[in-house]
C-alpha cells in the first residue's frame, strides 16, 4: 500500500485518550476536532519540578533527492521505545505549505511510520503558521500606516518584510506603495517565506507567552537617518502580535499511526532559519516523557548545528545522544553514482559516499562530544555486503550502526535501534558548543565555517563586512549566528557534493534579529523566499470522487 493508503486505513484514538495515556485530563487540552488538540500552557507549570526525560535529537547526512527519511526514522524510532515499554515522546516540526505543494510534498513520515491526522498536519493543521503569517504582516501594515500619518518616528529605511507560506520567487522583490496616493513613498520591499520569518524564529525560541511579547517587542523594523534602531515596541504592536499569536503559541498534540503521541509545533526552515520545533514543545514533551525523540532539519551541518549552537544554548538543552541517519543509495549518490545505478551494489562509490557521513558523525562526536548512532533506512536492494563495509568503517570509529525497518514494519522494524539507544543513553557525553558567545561576529561565522563545513576560508562582500560593523556598534556581537546555507553541500555550492576540492564560504549579507535574538548570515545562492520547482507537487494534488484528498504524498 501506499503512504496514504496505509494511513487511511488505520484506525486512530480519539485525541483525548492519547492526552490520558500521558497524564493529562480534558481540561489539559483544548480539542481542534476529535484527533487534534492544543496543550494548556497550565500544564508545563504544573510539571515544572519533574524530572526531565531523555533527549534524543534525529538528524542526518546531506539530504539528496533520493531521500533519506529523517523524520520516518524519527517517528520509527518513538514507536519502537514504546514497543519496548519505553514511555517515548515525539516532538516535532509543523510542514510548511511552501514544500508540501512545492518539491518535496508531505512532511509527516512514510509507510507505517507516521503522524496523524496527515491530511491535516500537512495542510492547515491548527492554523498556527497562519497566525505567524497574521502577525508578522500587521507588524508591515503598521509601519506603513506610521509613515502614512507622519512618520513620528523617522523612518528613513524600513527593513521588516511582509511573509507568505507558500513558495513564491516573484514575490523576492517588489515595488510597494504605488496607488499614488497623498504621503504614501513607493519603495522596494519584498517577502519572505512565512517560515523564514522573524516571528517564526521568536515562536519558536520563547520559553512562555511574556517572553514571546518581550521578543516581538525587541523586533528592529527600520532604521532612522542617524542609523537609530526602531522598533515594534515604539510602533506600539507588540500587545497586537501576542494577541494574534497566543492560542497558536500552545502546542498540539496528535498521535503516530500507532498512538505514540507526538508533539508538532513550529517549522522555521532548517537552510534559512534555524531549523526546530518549539522550545515549548521540546520542554513539555521532556516532562511528559521518559524519553523524547525531537528532530532537526536537513543534514547536521545545519539542522544540527543550529539545534546545537542557538536552541541548545537558548533552553539550556542538551541531547543524551544523537541519530544520524543516511541510506544505502544516498551515500553513494554522494559518492558519485548515477542515480540511474544507485539500486547496483558498488562498494566503490559507497566508500567516497561515506566521506560525507563520516564528516557529520565527527562533528556529533568530537566537536559537540554527544553520543552518536548512525541508523540506515533499509531497502531491499541494499546488499550485504555493502552492510558490512558500512558497519566495519563505523566500528573502527567507535560508532553503532542499526539498521532500521520501520517504514515496512512500523516501531517493531526500530527496535533494535530503541534498544541501542537506551544504552547510549546512559553514557557520559561532554557536550560544547562549536564557539563562545565571547567570540566576534566574523569569529563565530568562521569557526562554524572551518570547524563543521570544513572550508578554507570565508569570503565577505563589502555589504556584509558593513553589516557586522552596523551590528557590533548597536552592542549585538554577543548573539548567536545563524548561517543560511544549501542543504545539500557542506559548501555553499548545492552542486559540489563530495568537497574533495578546498572550499571556501561566501557570505554575501548578514541580518540583525533582535527580537530572535540571532544574527542571520546569508552565503551562496540561498534566498528566504523559495521557489517552486519546474513541476510543482501543487499539479499532483486534487479531490478525487469522494472528496478524499490525493498527491499530497
Amino acid at each position: 500500500m501506499e503512504d496514504i493508503q496505509i494511513a487511511r486505513n488505520t484506525k486512530l484514538e480519539p485525541i483525548k485518550e492519547i492526552a490520558q495515556n500521558i497524564g493529562l485530563s480534558e481540561d489539559d487540552i483544548e480539542q481542534y476536532g476529535k484527533y487534534k488538540a492544543k496543550i494548556m500552557p497550565t500544564v508545563y507549570k504544573k510539571m515544572k519540578d519533574k524530572q526531565d526525560g531523555k533527549l534524543i535529537l534525529v538528524t542526518a547526512i546531506n539530504p539528496t533527492p533520493l531521500g533519506e527519511g529523517k523524520t520516518t526514522m524519527a517517528i520509527g524510532l518513538a514507536d519502537g521505545l514504546r514497543k519496548i515499554g519505553k514511555n517515548a515522546i515525539l516532538a516535532l516540526r509543523e510542514p510548511s505549505l511552501g514544500p508540501v505543494f512545492g518539491i518535496k510534498g508531505g512532511a509527516t513520515g512514510g509507510g507505517h511510520s507516521q503522524i496523524a491526522p496527515m491530511e491535516d498536519i500537512n495542510l492547515h493543521f491548527t492554523g498556527d503558521i497562519h497566525a505567524i503569517t497574521s502577525a508578522n504582516n500587521l507588524l508591515a501594515s503598521m509601519i506603513d500606516n506610521h509613515i502614512y500619518f507622519g512618520n513620528e518616528l523617522g523612518f528613513d529605511k524600513v527593513v521588516w518584510k511582509r511573509c507568505v507560506d507558500l513558495n513564491d520567487r516573484q514575490l523576492r522583490k517588489v515595488e510597494t506603495g504605488l496607488s499614488e496616493e497623498k504621503n504614501i513613498v513607493p519603495r522596494m520591499d519584498g517577502f519572505d517565506i512565512s517560515v523564514a520569518s522573524e516571528i517564526m524564529a521568536i515562536f519558536c525560541l520563547a520559553t512562555d507567552i511574556n517572553d514571546l511579547k518581550r521578543r516581538i517587542g525587541n523586533i528592529i523594523v527600520g532604521y532612522t537617518k542617524e542609523n537609530k534602531p526602531i522598533t515594534a515596541k515604539d510602533l506600539k504592536a507588540q500587545g497586537a502580535m501576542t494577541v494574534l499569536l497566543k492560542d497558536a503559541f500552545n502546542p498540539n498534540l496528535v498521535q503516530t499511526l500507532e498512538k505514540t503521541p507526538a508533539i508538532v509545533h513550529g517549522g522555521p526552515f532548517a537552510n534559512i532559519a534555524h531549523g526546530c520545533n518549539s522550545v515549548t514543545a521540546t520542554k513539555l514533551a521532556l516532562k511528559l516523557g521518559d524519553y523524547v525523540v525531537t528532530e532537526a532539519g536537513f543534514g547536521a551541518d545545519l539542522g544540527a548545528e543550529k539545534f546545537l549552537d542557538i536552541k541548545c544554548r537558548k533552553a539550556n538543552l542538551k541531547p543524551d545522544v544523537v541519530v544520524c541517519v543516511a541510506t544505502m543509495k544516498a551515500l553513494k549518490y554522494h559518492g558519485g553514482m548515477p542515480k540511474e545505478d544507485i539500486k547496483k551494489e558498488s562498494i566503490t562509490y559507497l566508500q567516497r559516499g561515506f566521506e560525507n557521513l563520516e564528516r557529520h558523525v565527527d562533528n556529533l562526536k568530537n566537536r559537540y562530544g554527544l553520543n552518536v548512532i548512525v541508523a540506515i533506512n533499509k531497502y531491499t536492494h541494499d546488499t550485504q555486503n555493502e552492510i558490512d563495509f558500512l558497519r566495519k568503517k563505523l566500528q573502527e570509529k567507535g560508532i553503532e550502526l542499526s539498521l532500521v525497518e520501520s517504514w515496512e514494519k512500523g516501531g517493531e522494524g526500530a527496535k533494535d535501534l530503541a534498544n541501542q539507544i537506551v544504552n547510549l543513553v546512559e553514557k557520559t557525553s561532554h557536550f560544547k558548543f562549536a564557539y563562545s558567545l565571547e567570540e566576534t561576529i566574523v569569529e563565530k561565522i568562521k569557526a562554524i565555517a572551518q570547524k563543521v563545513y570544513g572550508a578554507t576560508e570565508v569570503e565577505f562582500t563589502k555589504e556584509a563586512v558593513e553589516k557586522i560593523q552596523e551590528i557590533e556598534k548597536l552592542g549585538y556581537s554577543n548573539l548567536p549566528v545563524c548561517i543560511a546555507k544549501t542543504q545539500y553541500s557542506f559548501s555553499d555550492d548545492p552542486k559540489n557534493l563530495e568537497c574533495k576540492e578546498p572550499f571556501n564560504i561566501h557570505v554575501q549579507d548578514v541580518i540583525l534579529k533582535a527580537g530572535a535574538e540571532f544574527i542571520v548570515v546569508i552565503t551562496g545562492k540561498i534566498m528566504t523566499m523559495p521557489g517552486l520547482p519546474k513541476e510543482p507537487a501543487a499539479q499532483k494534488i486534487d479531490l478525487d470522487e469522494n472528496q478524499d484528498i490525493i498527491g499530497i504524498f
